[in-house]
């Protein structure tokens, strides 16, 4: 139980660090996409972390 637990712990880090680095480059290269892509990143983050995706 805790081999399976801890699997999907790193799959959902992963998930969620490349969510975050995508999103930090479309900061980068248009920083009037803010607001949006902030807004994206924490609804997707939130629901990986509900539905253990």
């Amino acid at each position: 139980m805790e081999f399976v637990l801890a699997q999907a712990l790193d799959v959902n880090l992963t998930i969620s660090g490349i969510i975050a680095l995508i999103a930090g480059i479309l900061i980068l290269i248009v920083p009037r996409l803010l607001n949006y892509i902030m807004a994206i990143d924490l609804i997707v983050v939130r629901l990986i972390q509900i539905f253990a995706l």
